[in-house]
């Protein structure tokens, strides 16, 4: 900071005042109608578009990869590889937003015919949704989505130059799209995809990841089988932390997406590593199967209905709520629409005043900030109703 003088700098803020005044009268008075920050803004991050289905290719045996367009030929917005996108769809009676995690590559959004992909595997019972989306799904289909969303992505004033991905499954998709952008140039990291699967003919994407092998020495895919495959000559059993230093660097992050059952495993593997926090990233991963699993849950009462009156504004409606569903779902399926993200409670999308009532709220990624917890505001993807309850929620 430059010390003039004292008059000069106790002096300073009049003078200030004084320029600004003189700059109001001298201004035109006609409204200025360009606002270029905001147009810049406002082109990279629209908000929710409209997005028709374009493409439908099988992944795999259980999974199916869906491409958008947007509806009026434009660009589509910014994004980093390994965000994810929410998608609006209208069942029945029923208001449901789902986060998918991208695909597709960032430059594949620029190209001339910008598009975005999905990549859905089949649920084994618990997730309608998965299954609408490879069943009844098709092209021409339009719905809205919100893209260029989550954490989920390499950032180089924070992680190391080395990274290694641990996926499972379907988890394998922010990945894949990781993966294109290395090929492509147009991310500067060296890239090692450990990728674990149960057998090598429901390997998600493998045509796709297999095209990119080898492309360029940025890139390193290597599969991982779990189950017992005669004649597979590759990497066999699961993710552990052997195998995962054995393709690490001295100084690696550590990116993790798969199904919670692995998380909870990689969680002690990495640990082994004795890796610095700031090293290891794990995705969210939706909602959670069974509330009643984790400690402090009531058991007793997870199969209770309970009544949620929902505040909008002046007006007041009362659903059922299960309590071992969370309140968003509960709203989905009473038509009433509540905007989320992640659904895993971390984002905070659908941040809910609570009114009246108990509720438990899923441990695992809380992520209501210490002053929402002391004024009684949950987030309403992670909280489930213990007693009859009194929420608010915006109108939208």
């Amino acid at each position: 900071m430059k010390v003039k003088n004292f008059i000069k700098d106790v002096g300073g803020a009049s003078r200030v005042t004084k320029a600004r005044l003189n700059a109001f009268a001298s201004a035109s008075p006609a409204l200025e109608s360009t606002d270029p920050i905001g147009d810049v803004s406002r082109a990279w991050h629209p908000g929710p578009i409209e997005l028709v289905v374009t493409k439908i290719t099988p992944a795999c045996k259980t999974a199916k990869t869906i491409r958008f367009e947007r509806t009026d030929g434009g660009k589509l917005p910014f994004f980093y590889a390994g965000q994810y996108i929410v998608l609006d769809f209208k069942i029945g009676e029923s208001l449901i937003s789902r986060p998918y995690s991208i695909s597709s590559a960032p430059f594949e959004a620029r190209a001339e015919h910008p598009f975005v992909e999905i990549t859905v595997r089949r649920s084994k019972g618990d997730g309608f949704i998965c299954d609408y989306v490879n069943d009844e799904l098709k092209v021409g289909d339009i719905l809205t989505g919100t893209m260029g969303l989550g954490q989920f992505y390499y950032e180089p004033l924070r992680d190391a130059y080395h990274v290694v991905a641990l996926a499972g499954g379907v988890g394998i998709t922010p990945f894949a799209s990781m993966a294109k952008e290395v090929v492509n140039g147009t991310l500067d990291i060296d890239l090692t995809i450990l990728y674990g699967s149960v057998s090598s003919d429901d390997i998600v994407m493998r045509d796709e990841l297999d095209k990119l092998d080898g492309v360029c020495d940025k890139l390193k895919i290597v599969h991982v089988l779990s189950g017992d495959e005669p004649g597979w000559t590759g990497e066999k059993g699961f993710l552990t932390a052997e195998i995962i230093k054995e393709y690490s660097a001295e100084d690696t992050t550590y990116f993790i997406c798969g199904p919670q059952v692995m998380y909870k495993f990689l969680h002690g593997e990495v640990a082994k590593l004795d890796v610095p926090a700031r090293r290891v990233r794990f995705e969210v991963f939706g909602q959670v199967k069974d509330i009643a699993v984790y400690e402090g849950y009531p058991r007793d009462l997870r199969d209770e209905t309970f009544e949620l009156t929902v505040v909008r504004g002046i007006s007041e409606v009362k659903i059922p709520a299960k309590s071992c569903e969370s309140i968003v779902v509960a709203l989905e399926r009473a038509g009433i629409r509540i905007e989320t993200g992640c659904r895993s409670g971390e984002c905070g999308f659908c941040r809910t005043k609570v009114l009246s009532g108990d509720y438990f709220v899923c441990p695992e990624g809380d992520g209501r900030r210490e002053a929402d917890k002391d004024f009684n505001y949950i987030h309403a993807c992670a909280a489930y109703p213990l007693s009859d309850m009194k929420i608010k929620i915006p109108i939208l």
